[in-house]
């Protein structure tokens, strides 16, 4: 399951966030969002576990909890939404 990790502090790194959900199973995958030009955390991420059930487990063990002085917000993840329009210009009929 992939499980949404919001309102990380941006000090946190992989590491840190794998610690905290292998408390409640086996992890596959933290990825951590950055950005692009900064190359500075976003303060969200994503920790893909392999068993459903130890994922929500960790859900409803690490949502509301704090980290570096914030408090978590942990769901699971909903799959993107790719029909954002990644600017202004090409979201206009050209003709």
């Amino acid at each position: 399951m992939n499980i949404y990790v919001g309102n990380l502090p941006r000090t946190t790194d992989e590491e840190a966030v794998r610690e905290k959900f292998e408390e409640y199973g086996e992890v596959s995958e933290v990825k951590l969002i950055k950005d692009h030009y900064t190359n500075e955390l976003r303060g969200f991420g994503f920790v893909q576990m392999s068993s459903d059930e130890e994922a929500r487990n960790a859900i409803e063990g690490i949502n509301g909890t704090e980290m570096g002085g914030r408090t978590l917000t942990v769901n699971e993840a909903r799959p993107r939404n790719n029909n954002r329009k990644s600017n202004y210009r090409s979201s206009q009929n050209r003709w």
